[in-house]
């Protein structure tokens, strides 16, 4: 395992970055000593800090044990500062008046109703900012009927974002435009690029294992990190997903352990809404090359016909049969 980044949750109501909700309603900061002892870990481990705030002010000395270290700061969008490096809105209302700046990361996290009924809200922020992650909060519970509108909410993006290309803005959008940029898997990495240290002072694969309730814990600060299987959390010990394209997919554990109950194995909505982005990603970039050149020495998105994964055989004969056998 290269880790390289600990997300450091600063309160039990640390505002969620992803898929998974927040069950845990009481604030409650993280003590400030295991704080501390967090800090030396990552200092030790020579690892990159995302710390996650709550949506209330922290006192003086936890603000300071922050600044004693480089770092990130993920906000939810009430309590964002300028110093914030990514800020979250739960819903699309908190974008309401907001005030954008460049340099920043700006996370949407979104239930498909809302999305569906409100897409067109996205697009206005798209020429306000720098980036915008879009971010389903329910994918788990998509219908083909869903997968359909969502088609159709891509390919409303594509239009703005093609028209904000011609007119010399270049914003980036997860869902759209880091497929284009991409020649590989670029997924979220929890377990094993980055890790979590949650306010009782235990690791976590990522927030959700820890927030959502239902996870379980890699090992505490006294004794250090205990990943059991760790390589299930690695690429190339996941049969379908390594051998896949859609390479903006987040391939997000909690996801998977939820919906297959396998952390390397992704649900069927997972990956056929990761398919659906790289073909709207794909016919962005085709539209925009119609125009001249454009990402020149990218490599091509080839055209499929298919969205999960499972309806051809990408993935070596073994494997496939395991995969069923196992299901």
């Amino acid at each position: 395992m290269m880790l390289q980044y600990l997300i450091i949750l600063l309160d039990e109501t640390a505002t969620s970055y992803c898929h998974y909700g927040n069950l845990r309603k009481e604030a409650r900061l993280m003590p400030l000593e295991v704080l501390r002892d967090g800090i030396r870990f990552a200092m030790k481990e020579n690892l990159t800090i995302q710390f996650v705030y709550p949506d209330h002010d922290l006192p003086q000395a936890y603000r300071e044990a922050v600044e004693s270290i480089d770092h990130g700061k993920i906000l939810p969008s009430g309590q964002a500062c300028p110093e914030a490096d990514v800020v979250v809105f739960n819903g699309m209302e908190e974008m309401n008046g907001f005030a954008f700046r460049p340099g920043v990361s700006y996370v949407l996290r979104v239930s498909k109703a809302e999305l569906f009924a409100c897409h067109e809200k996205v697009a206005a922020v798209m020429g306000r900012v720098d980036r915008l992650n879009v971010v389903l909060t329910d994918v788990e519970t998509f219908t083909e009927e869903d997968f359909g509108a969502y088609e159709k909410v891509l390919e409303a993006w594509v239009e703005k974002m093609e028209g904000g290309y011609l007119s010399g803005r270049t914003p980036q959008l997860n869902v759209l435009t880091d497929r284009m940029m991409l020649d590989k898997m670029n997924n979220c990495g929890a377990g094993e690029t980055n890790v979590t240290l949650a306010p009782d002072g235990k690791f976590y694969v990522c927030p959700a294992f820890y927030q959502d309730g239902d996870g379980y814990a890699i090992g505490d600060l006294p004794e250090g990190l205990d990943i059991r299987n760790p390589q299930l959390y690695r690429l190339d010990h996941a049969p379908l997903c390594r051998h896949c394209d859609a390479y903006q997919c987040k391939r997000c554990v909690w996801l998977n352990r939820k919906t297959t109950r396998e952390v390397n194995t992704p649900g069927h909505e997972q990956c056929v809404i990761a398919h659906l982005e790289r073909n709207a990603s794909r016919a962005l970039l085709n539209r925009m090359r119609s125009y001249g050149s454009f990402l020149p020495g990218q490599r091509e998105i080839e055209e499929i016909d298919y969205l999960d994964p499972f309806e051809v055989t990408l993935i070596p004969q073994h494997y496939y049969k395991i995969f069923f056998l196992s299901t």
